[in-house]
């Protein structure tokens, strides 16, 4: 009987265990769209836990926080568009700078853009990744490697420090859910009881691992700013000449249609003499010289023919 009374006062105290987590619960616990969209490769996206019959959600509300006595927390991003005389040295310039400034190389690559006429120039693109503060002189040491005005230039930032804020809360509320559901998970005896602990248990630290990667994401994006520069060529950008002319609006598009005209031509002379005489010669020694060859033997047969019948039909008659 003891045993029994003591089953059921474990069982009692369970249940009421559950029913103050499940009713914390109901405060808004939901992640901000920002975050759900941050596009940092190495978080996690938020997902929503499955709800069981055990409890539906076991974080508590965020605990209140006065923000003006925490940093604000900033993402600054930068895109430039520059011309350079080499575009292969200015990105091996820019890549070095970065790893003088403790910054890194996210992406870079080096290509070929093909302008009118067929001409081709080197065009690259690279991401870097600097501290932030040092941000505003990377990006003039990056617009010094051009004698041109940027063709582009664009700064962004973006002020995280309520979701950070958010995501700090939420991730004490999860860890402190943890650490009730692992002592009552070491207090339980029935496996159905294991279980169904065990199974919360589960939920409650796949958060924990999204809320951190939210947050780290947000560390490092504020810590370190994202520049990315368009690299273009001198010659991409320079006017057509002819001596010292400049050709400008309808003479400029003359002259590139005469050029595009004589190399379509020129184009179209080779393709006649190496590939289309070619092959009307081989088609002229494989069907056409036999089929005339035979021809011309059949109406040498049948003109010999006639002139042999035609005197024995002229004969006068005895």
């Amino acid at each position: 009987m003891f045993n029994h009374m003591t089953s059921h006062s474990y069982r009692l105290c369970l249940w009421i265990v559950i029913l103050v987590i499940s009713i914390s619960s109901c405060a808004p616990a939901a992640m901000p769209a920002e975050r759900e969209n941050a596009g940092y490769e190495g978080a996690p996206a938020p997902a929503e836990a499955p709800v069981s019959d055990f409890a539906q959600e076991v974080p508590a509300a965020p605990e209140k926080t006065n923000q003006a006595q925490i940093e604000r927390l900033v993402i600054k991003n930068g895109n430039l568009s520059i011309v350079v005389m080499d575009p292969s040295k200015s990105m091996d310039t820019i890549s070095k700078m970065a790893e003088e400034m403790d910054g890194f190389v996210v992406t870079a690559n080096l290509y070929k853009q093909e302008l009118e006429g067929g001409v081709q120039v080197p065009r690259g693109s690279i991401t870097i990744r600097v501290p932030a503060d040092r941000m505003n002189e990377a990006m003039e040491r990056i617009k010094s490697e051009s004698n041109q005005d940027p063709v582009s230039e664009n700064i962004s930032s973006q002020d995280v420090t309520s979701d950070y804020v958010d995501l700090q809360s939420r991730l004490k509320n999860l860890e402190a859910a943890e650490a009730e559901l692992t002592e009552i998970m070491k207090s339980a005896n029935k496996t159905e009881d294991v279980m169904q602990v065990y199974n919360q248990l589960i939920q409650i630290r796949e958060q924990i691992e999204v809320n951190k990667g939210q947050i780290k994401y947000y560390e490092e994006s504020a810590a370190l700013s994202s520049i990315s520069v368009e690299l273009i060529a001198d010659k991409a950008v320079q006017p057509l000449k002819i001596g010292r002319w400049q050709p400008e609006g309808v003479a400029k598009s003359a002259v590139q249609a005469l050029i595009n005209t004589m190399q379509f031509l020129a184009e179209a002379i080779i393709w006649i003499l190496i590939f289309v005489v070619p092959v009307l010669a081989v088609i002229y020694l494989i069907f056409v010289l036999p089929i005339s060859l035979i021809l011309r033997s059949w109406r040498r047969r049948r003109q010999k023919r006639k002139n042999a019948e035609e005197p024995a039909q002229t004969k006068p008659v005895e």
